[in-house]
């Protein structure tokens, strides 16, 4: 993730060196087009943590249901059981 956020900030970099060399006489375009950039470089950024925090919360949600699909079978085996038991007890109509 720091790997990908400082790209982004070099990114941003490389372009408000390229905005500079596009307009070098006028310092409000020049402003207005760097403002521009990071607005763009911020909304990207966002969108990256947006997506690490979704693949997080998946990876944590496999993990979860990886760490108790034994501890399920577990319980419906025992339930399965305790089901059979009932009906052995019930008598029949």
């Amino acid at each position: 993730m720091k790997a990908s956020l400082l790209f982004l900030l070099a990114c941003t970099a490389v372009l408000a060196v390229g905005a500079r060399a596009d307009s070098p006489e006028e310092p409000k375009a020049l402003v207005q087009k760097v403002q521009e950039l990071a607005q763009k470089a911020t909304a990207m950024a966002k969108d990256a943590f947006s997506r690490v925090r979704e693949s997080e919360a998946a990876q944590q949600a496999r993990q979860w249901l990886s760490d108790n699909a034994e501890l399920a079978k577990q319980r419906l085996l025992w339930l399965k059981e305790q089901l059979a038991e009932l009906l052995k007890k019930t008598p029949a109509a």
